[in-house]
């Protein structure tokens, strides 16, 4: 039977260098998507799902953070004093994502590269299984994306990757995994990834968009990795060629991933990200929707 998965990591060191200027002040988890900065929809996302300990790899500048989701009591009952109860209700709820997700936060250190925030927050982890999701994300499912992470874990008992189908001319913007076996419901067994390939080269018609379950075999991988950097100090430590490593000898399994997935980090997927959460909104939508209308229609 699989372990239970109860921990995450949200790795949130980045630079966001895609977005600036945007980003030089803000960080790029902070920016807007609807109501909510993009990476409360990543944590209400585990906290839907059942995790209950997440730990945010940080660097400097990101405090801003650490701030959105602190309890602000003060806040709250001067907010009520004032009759604005609503805003109150909304202030108090983000401080409880804190507690029901038992928010931590690690500074992150070690060589560049998306592997090494995973390897800093497995340290505290342990032989547990843990899900890992990118803070620029936003999924829009009826059964949260973690989730459907988790239950292929736990039919599996191997590490998964999140998969979407792709339009095989994007495929040098992804990792695509190579298949070995359809299992149904979405589940593929997979012994490996290409990391950009042409059209012609892919070997499947699925792209890896981030959002992982790692057990402890793919975080040994990481550890060789990194031993291997300060030994030679060249590349960065990616979690893609942790997969791969392991991969090789042992059973990897993707998911794909029912659901419409919005990517924020550059600045058209941003922007689409925005508009989509507008329209879906009840008050705004049909709002805007006549604005476009009227844009339509005009000489």
């Amino acid at each position: 039977m699989a372990t239970t998965i109860r921990r995450a990591v949200i790795p949130a060191a980045g630079l966001g260098s895609r977005l600036l200027p945007l980003t030089k002040a803000i960080p790029k988890e902070m920016l807007p998507v609807g109501d909510k900065p993009v990476v409360e929809h990543t944590v209400r996302e585990l906290v839907a799902s059942g995790i209950t300990d997440i730990t945010i790899v940080v660097s400097g500048g990101k405090g801003l953070i650490q701030e959105h989701f602190r309890p602000n009591p003060g806040l709250v009952a001067q907010l009520r004093a004032d009759g604005k109860t609503a805003y109150a209700d909304a202030v108090e709820e983000v401080g409880e994502l804190s507690r029901l997700g038992h928010i931590t936060y690690l500074d992150q250190h070690g060589p560049y590269g998306n592997g090494t925030p995973v390897l800093n927050a497995a340290r505290n982890v342990g032989d547990e299984p843990i899900l890992v999701l990118w803070p620029d994300d936003v999924f829009v499912a009826e059964v949260p994306r973690a989730q459907q992470l988790i239950r292929a874990y736990e039919a599996t008992s191997c590490p998964v990757l999140a998969l979407l189908p792709m339009d095989p001319a994007d495929s040098q913007r992804y990792g695509v995994p190579r298949v070995k076996e359809d299992l149904g419901d979405g589940l593929l067994r997979i012994t490996g990834l290409v990391e950009k390939p042409k059209p012609q080269d892919a070997p499947s018609a699925y792209a890896a968009i981030g959002g992982y379950v790692i057990t402890p075999g793919i975080v040994e991988e990481l550890r060789k990795q990194t031993k291997a950097w300060y030994e030679h100090r060249t590349g960065e430590i990616y979690l893609t060629d942790a997969i791969n490593a392991y991969a090789a000898t042992k059973a990897v399994y993707g998911q794909v991933i029912q659901g419409r997935w919005y990517d924020t980090g550059n600045p058209l997927a941003y922007l689409t990200a925005q508009f989509a959460a507008a329209l879906a909104d009840p008050e705004y939508g049909p709002h805007l929707r006549r604005l476009a209308e009227l844009d339509e229609h005009r000489p």
